[in-house]
């Protein structure tokens, strides 16, 4: 189910706080970065579906 917000979309911030990591972990998983161990990836992807991001 996708979270609403009242004032906007579903952003980078809201994707960072749901998985536990930085906005810059989740931007590096997004634009494909090596290095991002596969269980920090699966948390990002996992919130990135659940929040319904776009």
């Amino acid at each position: 189910m996708a979270l609403k917000r009242s004032f906007g979309a579903v952003n980078m911030t809201d994707v960072a706080n749901r998985a536990g990591v930085s906005q810059s972990t989740v931007s590096r998983v997004i634009n494909h970065h090596p290095g991002i161990r596969p269980e920090t990836r699966d948390t990002v992807l996992d919130a990135l579906r659940e929040l319904g991001y776009k």
